[in-house]
């Protein structure tokens, strides 16, 4: 195989509504068989994720909290890439009732909150800002993203980016996309994800990685590389189409 990682994302793409199902399981077995490290590269809080998926241990690094946190399922260390959230600003956005999550960093809330989010950061001055996945929301440290987690995710693994396929669907993914050697969205991606990908899958969220998986272990990606503008994307045709 040409690359060594395969870095995904996992609401919309690993997992479909918050499960991931037996077929896509099986498929990120069979990868760590074939020698393919894995880096799960997600939004959730680690609690979260934890609460919702029981096979973290499939995978080398976990990047949670869009970045700002580095899991290592091996040892169950939890290293901080980030600020601490601001007290004041937790405190703003409770006082007006905005509903919460709030992670080793990350503030997590959901649209239409985002306007009061952003008055309120720029009334306390704070260089922070939001992240937009689908519908959720997410506050940041101005130079914290899903690209800035992943780098360390794969110097500890002694990969580079360029041995790395990343896959994703929604706009926080595309900042680590852009870093991968081989960008892919899954069929259910939003359109600005997929045109900015070097491969679009035919499939969607889990089927879609399930797809990936087997053309990267059979090498029919081997040949595929980054392209020099990444603003258009190659369509791949259902697995067994001519």
């Amino acid at each position: 195989m040409r690359y060594r990682v395969l870095a995904t994302d996992y609401d919309g793409t690993l997992a479909h509504d918050g499960h991931v199902d037996e077929p896509t399981l099986a498929a990120l077995n069979a990868a760590r068989r074939a020698g393919l490290r894995l880096v799960m590269v997600t939004g959730r809080e680690l609690s979260d994720l934890f609460n919702t998926f029981e096979h973290s241990s499939l995978f080398d690094r976990i990047v949670a909290e869009n970045g700002a946190v580095l899991y290592d399922p091996g040892t169950r260390r939890i290293e901080s890439l980030a600020l601490p959230p601001p007290r004041l600003l937790v405190d703003a956005l409770t006082r007006e009732g905005i509903p919460l999550s709030v992670g080793h960093s990350i503030i997590a809330t959901v649209e239409p909150h985002e306007h009061r989010v952003l008055a309120a950061i720029r009334d306390l001055g704070l260089e922070w800002h939001v992240i937009f996945n689908k519908g959720s929301v997410m506050v940041l440290p101005a130079d914290v993203t899903k690209a800035t987690g992943l780098v360390p995710a794969l110097q500890a693994l002694d990969v580079t980016p360029e041995e790395t396929v990343g896959i994703g669907d929604a706009e926080n993914d595309q900042a680590f996309l852009r870093l991968c050697g081989l960008a892919v969205a899954v069929d259910n991606a939003l359109p600005a994800v997929k045109e900015m990908s070097d491969v679009v899958m035919s499939a969607a969220r889990g089927a879609g990685v399930t797809q990936l998986i087997h053309m990267l272990l059979e090498g029919k990606l081997d040949s595929v590389g980054r392209r020099s503008s990444r603003d258009t994307g190659m369509s791949v045709p259902p697995a067994g189409a001519a």
